[in-house]
């Protein structure tokens, strides 16, 4: 008989790493998120039966209108992280400040960020969205977790993934031990190890940007984007950055979302979104950058930092930076 793949909480306990306080806390945590996640790509796929399409009537911290979905992407989320007594911070990008761990907060060993529902006004038109996390190790002792545990670069963080909600749901994640890809099985509910190690694919002339933003972008944003268009690249936008991220990791290409001039610091997040895609994107071969410096050694000055973003393929990464220090 056929043997089964090990679903993600079994490959979890088996590739954990020593930065983690137990053998288990990485599945665990995992397993907490893939459990929400399941949740989401439910509800997603009754969206409309349910009437959770649109908006939610009000706006995020950071002033986008919030959908319907985010809301409940966001406590989902939160509640099944909070189940497993580990967390000790957490933050979203919904939310204004940290959200409340409870007795936590001073036991337990790990921060988490996330996005919950990355894209999620594309649930209205049945495009691909997702979630997005990272996982650090908390810095504090004796004391409630704070801010000093929750604003840090990148590099300090242990764990970072995404569920992709599409034609099936997959969970992505890394440790630091390379890139591994699940498919949930709705049959048996549970995510089984599809891909182990992924790897960034070569350069495919292919970028996806948001070129109706165009007319306000800096020179060397423009002076880049000719030159692709030039050299016969191909556009391929879905409009959810972790969509537009695992299409081209898996088929090659750059994704950019460049500050412009009203703008300067672009719209992406560096906690929830940027810092967790660069950990995988690096542990699959590939790069991230804001044009000038790697997304993993930014430091965040506030919760909703935001930056512009360069992820991909490793060589296209590197063109686009020419362009940037060409014009600097």
């Amino acid at each position: 008989m056929p043997v089964s793949p090990p679903n993600l909480f079994q490959f979890a306990i088996e590739n954990s790493n020593d930065e983690f306080a137990n053998s288990t806390d990485l599945a665990i945590l995992l397993n907490a998120i893939g459990s929400a996640g399941k949740f989401i790509s439910s509800e997603i796929n009754r969206a409309a039966l349910r009437d959770i399409f649109g908006s939610a009537g009000a706006a995020n911290v950071t002033g986008d209108e919030q959908q319907k979905l985010d809301v409940i992407g966001d406590n989902v989320v939160a509640e099944a992280l909070l189940s497993t007594g580990l967390v000790c911070a957490m933050s979203s990008e919904e939310n204004a400040g940290l959200i409340d761990c409870g007795v936590a907060a001073t036991t337990g060993e790990y921060v988490v960020v996330y996005d919950p529902v990355d894209g999620s006004s594309n649930i209205d038109v049945a495009a691909p969205i997702g979630t997005i996390f990272g996982i650090y190790r908390r810095l504090s002792e004796g004391v409630r977790a704070g801010d000093v545990d929750i604003l840090r670069p990148g590099t300090d963080m242990l764990a970072a993934g995404y569920v992709l909600y599409g034609s099936s749901t997959i969970f992505a994640y890394t440790s630091g031990n390379g890139v591994h890809f699940f498919t949930l099985d709705p049959t048996l509910g549970d995510y089984l190890l599809t891909e182990e190690n992924v790897r960034s694919h070569g350069s495919s002339h292919v970028y996806s940007a948001n070129e109706g933003n165009s007319g306000k972008w800096n020179d060397p944003d423009l002076d880049w984007v000719e030159h692709v268009k030039a050299e016969g690249y191909s556009g391929r936008y879905i409009g959810a950055l972790v969509a537009d991220f695992h299409r081209n990791l898996m088929k090659g290409g750059i994704y950019a979302y460049p500050g412009d001039k009203g703008s300067p610091d672009g719209k992406l997040r560096l906690l929830f979104e940027c810092a967790p895609l660069a950990f995988i994107a690096e542990q699959a071969g590939g790069a991230a950058t804001n044009g000038t410096i790697p997304i993993r050694d930014i430091e965040p000055t506030q919760l909703h930092h935001r930056t512009p973003m360069y992820i991909g393929n490793a060589d296209e990464v590197a063109l686009l930076k020419g362009f940037h220090s060409v014009n600097n």
